[in-house]
């Protein structure tokens, strides 16, 4: 393909099939399944994609793929060549006659926090798989009393069971990325904890404010009584730096603040 990739997007495309088999093969999708895509940049996913038996509809927001792209159009794949940040998600999809919802795609480094953000504020999907840098999969699915784990660890854990599948070597790209990649898997809970979530965001950005401090300085403004009580029964206390603390007490702790 002749193409000059673009810094501003983030662009790097994946070399071998191999890779873009495997990722799709890891998404449980069916004929009442929609499954969106964002960034297919040289179609390396998509073309996979379009042989599933479901909907597809794809977020390209560089438009000089168009031609590279548009060979991948059909009846049950459509592209939207717009920024993803930009669009309104459920109108988009409000066409679309769906039971299951599966977000896919190789996200540029730069904004992959802003793009999960964006998605589970606006829709909840069954299941996400993305290709992202290996330090932030890592922070993804870090468990607590790890230096990786954080507020956006919590916030992605209350929602899916999060694991990560593989790791993308640096070489493995066109032009090769400063650092390796990893292939990330969200899928939702069958449960979700019935929570007030801006109480809960708010907990979760105290709490890790000065992630080096203990919670007896970050949650200062708190009933440190309350929450004291609270973390005595799950054998913590106010000494213990928010990293230290599991989903469930963060749960259990919004219900009380």
């Amino acid at each position: 393909m002749n193409f000059t990739f673009k810094k501003k997007y983030g662009q790097n495309f994946l070399k071998h099939e191999s890779v873009s088999s495997r990722i799709v093969s890891l998404i449980e999708a069916d004929k009442d399944t929609l499954v969106l895509e964002i960034g297919p940049g040289s179609g390396a996913l998509t073309k996979y994609l379009r042989e599933l038996e479901c909907n597809t509809l794809c977020y390209e927001i560089d438009r000089e793929l168009e031609s590279a792209l548009n060979k991948y159009k059909s009846d049950k794949l459509d592209i939207i060549f717009d920024d993803f940040m930009k669009r309104d998600i459920l109108n988009d999809i409000g066409k679309y006659n769906y039971k299951k919802l599966i977000i896919i795609g190789n996200l540029p480094y730069y904004i992959t926090t802003p793009i999960i953000l964006k998605i589970i504020e606006t829709v909840i999907p069954d299941e996400m798989v993305f290709m992202v840098q290996k330090e932030v999969a890592a922070r993804f699915s870090a468990k607590n009393n790890t230096k990786e784990y954080g507020s956006i660890t919590i916030l992605l854990n209350y929602y899916f069971n999060v694991s990560m599948e593989f790791i993308v070597k640096r070489d493995e790209f066109i032009p090769a990325p400063n650092v390796d990649s990893a292939v990330i898997k969200f899928k939702k809970k069958e449960h979700i904890e019935d929570i007030d979530m801006s109480k809960f965001n708010k907990l979760l950005k105290d709490a890790f404010m000065f992630k080096r401090k203990n919670l007896r300085n970050n949650l200062k403004n708190y009933n440190r009584e309350e929450i004291e009580k609270l973390l005595s029964k799950y054998n913590y206390d106010l000494n213990n730096r928010a990293e230290d603390l599991p989903l469930e007490v963060f749960i259990e702790l919004s219900k009380i603040i």
